[in-house]
């Protein structure tokens, strides 16, 4: 007999996930409203992110790349409940796969702002609720491609996600003495709506080849395992990089 997977109980968590209108930021609200959590969807794409957040939790407006709307985000949070307990910094994505050479300095900055300083910028807002908490957590998605190269994507993207990774150890040592865990966590390919629209069939096909277990993740098998690195089950872990690519990198 299957034993079912744990239910990581999130009840009377404060909860925000930036990039939460579609794709994976999406499901991952969705898996800490499932888990009892009260989550705040942040996202730029104030249309879609109020429909993700129906029946979900609070959408809240917020440019990622921007320390005064991160600023006025989290201060709706914070007039509500007085602290956060989780941050998922998940907003972060590229536009294009073009080469090292081809790539225009203004989407190379564009592209380490939306993936990288967003990450700096909402993490150091959040600081003064997450000291509120008394088990604060902050997750990371960081990106197989800021930990190996060998397939397309974005020289941009993979940068930005090496400096999530190695942010995420620096802020993790940081912040241990006071009790607030930071991990990161490391999918392979993530079959989004995002990911179709950058693709071919042909490139499709092939990405799935490529990964020993044959096929992309879906959002809805990435999700939990954000709510496992919030949740007290991982309160002994931090500064570390969770792999969870189907095989694609074997260390």
């Amino acid at each position: 007999m299957i034993q079912q997977p744990t239910r990581f109980d999130m009840t009377g968590r404060i909860i925000a996930v930036t990039g939460a209108a579609t794709g994976t930021g999406r499901a991952v609200a969705e898996a800490f409203k499932d888990a009892g959590g009260a989550v705040f969807l942040l996202d730029v794409d104030e249309v879609t992110g109020r429909l993700a957040a129906e029946g979900v939790g609070t959408f809240l407006a917020a440019d990622v790349t921007s320390s005064e709307s991160v600023a006025a985000a989290l201060s709706v949070i914070g007039r509500q409940h007085g602290r956060l307990d989780v941050l998922v910094n998940n907003a972060g994505g590229f536009g294009s796969t073009a080469k090292t050479e081809t790539l225009a300095t203004e989407e190379w900055s564009r592209i380490l702002d939306l993936n990288l300083t967003s990450v700096f910028l909402v993490c150091r807002a959040a600081l003064p609720l997450l000291r509120g908490s008394d088990a604060g957590r902050i997750v990371n998605v960081g990106s197989l491609a800021g930990l190996t190269a060998g397939y397309t994507t974005s020289p941009a993207y993979a940068a930005a996600k090496a400096g999530v990774h190695a942010f995420t150890r620096v802020l993790a040592h940081e912040l241990a003495p006071e009790g607030i865990t930071v991990n990161a966590i490391a999918p392979s390919a993530i079959l989004t709506d995002r990911i179709r629209r950058l693709r071919s069939e042909t490139e499709l096909e092939s990405t799935a080849r490529s990964i020993p277990i044959g096929r992309y993740q879906t959002p809805a098998e990435f999700a939990p395992w954000v709510v496992f690195l919030a949740s007290g089950e991982a309160a002994f872990m931090t500064g570390q990089t969770v792999s969870v690519n189907g095989g694609r990198l074997m260390v």
